[in-house]
């Protein structure tokens, strides 16, 4: 290891270190590329802090607070640091929830007023929608729900939320809810900003780019107000964006008085890859980063094939040409010795048969993100509690089957045993059926559709149903269908409602098979799932017709196709294009390979795709191969 490479950015990570000075706080963003040691910078800095500063930490009941964006970053984290007391490290989510709970009448009555917008909205979509077409169906029964909900508003006396949850029980917040309110009170009520000041007056976000723009800006009022005793430390790379929710141009929004750190190093990458991402990057924000003196020189091909081919056969042929050109026996179609990483998520939703009930949600941007994440009371009443009690039944594994339904189903909490007195042994024979007639349902010849999952377990009280799923759990009378023909009001697919009656349609199995993608169990993985991860060998699959989605284009990225007018339109308002979103999602992508990098790069057209790939200069002509 190089002392020198190692201490090329000491400079920012002193800055860092000067900024975080109780007595003369001053804000920063720091930019750190992929490899650059940004959770190091961010562990060294709380540990000097600490050194120097912890003793009046400790006396004045303070902490530095620091935002994560996973559960496993927020463990990394901590384990770094030795569990300080004086830190505390958390989720996005769960530090939202430490500031605003138990400010119940304040909760109630944001929720009031949101459920009676929400319903004002159903309302008047519903008087000028088609009665009896199955949008209508959604919306009566959505309002039906959303009005229950604020009835029931008066008898909650705590409300409760967990930031690893479902939150499906009454009394409980989702976790959109949960930022909206904590954004919404951080603005209009001064005394909860003086709170959050005098808890943590060094607050510091890792993976910035990506934390929700409503609590962002908020969180830039905060410091801008009370910057003479906070510090707000942003650390990120808005390359490294994928989330849609995050704040656009974050970067630009950073006051002049702030302090701008910049790690240059890369760490991670071998020569070859560095430049290739610096190349990536060079038309985006222009930000460079330097190979270690001692990195490998490594590999990187591009292979173009054509888009009818026979996929898994064309990528055991890539993983064999590149144990051919780099020497490394590992490279060996399926191997986890190669990590394969998938740019679109349609694409894999395609590949591994989900895309019947993933295509729908993820067309519903309000949503998109916490399905990316496997979040959510919808997503989390199948991945949770159906498909783990499914798999229990089928298992036979009796004390799991009883452990899954004493923890969650309504038909043995609590109320239902107490109600039962002496007859206790009827209410956990009805358990028994409900859970014998699921695997009956699950075993049959036909996979059920997850909404005839949905309204077996609603009519057998098996589990509590979601908010968001109780328009779906009645059957469609004969009267709701709608007059056949162009008339026919369809359900809006960009709405939430829309989006699950969609989704509902497809079979359970492929909600077990999202879940195992989501979790990282298939071989492909997300761009999501490896940020921040490093791997020898990387193959990236790149393929717009298999994307087949109008958020993306490798074809535009790779210049094989002009600009389209919306994204001429949005570049000229400043605004983020097709373009933009896909270079980040190849730079993070690219990124993670240690050694080896092979690119996949399915067209129409592959003489021609080739041509313009080499004239754009980012692989030279003896990196470009055809794989017929």
């Amino acid at each position: 290891m190089s002392a020198a490479d190692d201490l090329h950015d000491a400079a920012a990570d002193e800055m860092i270190v000067g900024c975080l000075d109780l007595a003369k706080p001053r804000s920063f963003f720091l930019y750190a590329g992929a490899g650059s040691g940004k959770t190091r910078s961010l562990v060294e800095a709380i540990r000097k802090v600490c050194e120097r500063q912890g003793r009046d930490l400790s006396l004045s009941g303070q902490k530095i607070g620091v935002i994560t964006y996973t559960n496993a970053a927020c463990d990394e984290i901590k384990q770094r640091l030795e569990f300080d007391p004086r830190v505390e490290v958390s989720t996005i989510h769960a530090f939202a929830w430490s500031l605003i709970s138990g400010y119940d009448n304040d909760i109630r009555g944001w929720l009031a007023g949101r459920l009676l917008q929400d319903i004002a909205e159903l309302e008047e979509a519903q008087a000028k929608g088609r009665a009896g077409s199955k949008a209508a169906v959604d919306r009566a029964r959505s309002i039906e729900s959303k009005q229950h909900r604020y009835e029931s508003l008066g008898s909650i006396i705590r409300f409760v939320y967990s930031p690893t949850g479902d939150n499906r029980t009454r009394d409980s917040l989702s976790h959109a809810e949960v930022i909206a309110m904590t954004a919404d009170f951080l603005a209009g009520k001064p005394g909860l900003r003086r709170l959050l000041v005098t808890r943590f007056p060094l607050l510091l976000i890792d993976e910035s780019q990506d934390t929700s723009r409503q609590l962002m800006d908020v969180l830039l009022d905060v410091e801008a107000v009370h910057r003479e005793r906070f510090c707000l430390g942003l650390f990120g790379d808005m390359m490294q964006s994928i989330y849609a929710d995050g704040k656009e141009r974050l970067a630009e929004a950073i006051p002049e008085a702030w302090a701008r750190p910049h790690k240059r190093m890369n760490h991670r990458c071998p020569t070859r890859v560095v430049e290739l991402i610096n190349r990536v990057r060079e038309d985006g924000d222009g930000e460079q980063q330097l190979p270690r003196s001692d990195a490998v020189a490594g590999t990187v091909r591009l292979f173009v094939a054509p888009q009818g081919a026979n996929k898994p056969e064309t990528e055991a042929a890539v993983a064999r040409r590149m144990r051919e050109v780099t020497g490394d026996v590992a490279w060996i179609e399926d191997s986890d010795a190669t990590k394969i990483l998938a740019l679109e998520h349609m694409m894999s939703a395609r590949r591994f048969g989900f895309d019947a009930f993933f295509g729908p949600l993820y067309a519903v941007e309000r949503i998109r993100t916490s399905l990316l994440q496997g979040a959510g009371a919808g997503i989390g009443f199948y991945t949770r509690e159906v498909l783990p009690l499914i798999e229990a039944l089928r298992a036979s594994d009796r004390f799991a089957i009883a452990s899954i339904v004493r923890k969650t189903s309504p038909l043995l909490d609590r109320k239902s045993l107490e109600e039962a007195g002496e007859d206790q042994a009827s209410v956990l024979a009805a358990a028994k059926a409900a859970c014998d007639g699921l695997l009956e349902l699950v075993s049959g010849d036909a996979v059920p559709t997850a909404r005839e999952v949905l309204r077996y377990i609603a009519e057998k009280r098996l589990f509590t149903i979601p908010d968001v799923l109780m328009p779906f759990v009645a059957p469609d009378a004969p009267g709701e269908e709608g007059a056949a023909g162009d008339e026919e009001e369809e359900p809006n697919p960009k709405t939430e409602l829309g989006g699950w009656r969609q989704a509902l349609e497809a079979s359970l199995d492929e909600i077990a098979r999202y879940d195992r993608y989501i979790q990282g169990a298939s071989s492909f993985d997300t761009h999501q799932g490896v940020k921040g991860l490093e791997f020898p060998r990387v193959m990236v699959i790149v393929s717009d017709e298999e994307a087949r989605g109008f958020m993306f284009s490798y074809d535009k990225l790779f210049g094989a196709r002009g600009k389209s007018e919306t994204d001429l339109r949005n570049e000229a308002a400043g605004k983020e294009t097709s373009i933009d979103r896909t270079r980040r999602l190849f730079y993070v992508t690219c990124s993670r390979a240690e050694r080896g990098l092979a690119v996949v790069y399915y067209t129409d057209a592959v003489e021609a795709a080739r041509a313009v790939v080499a004239k754009q200069g980012w692989f030279s002509d003896e990196e470009i191969e055809i794989i017929e």
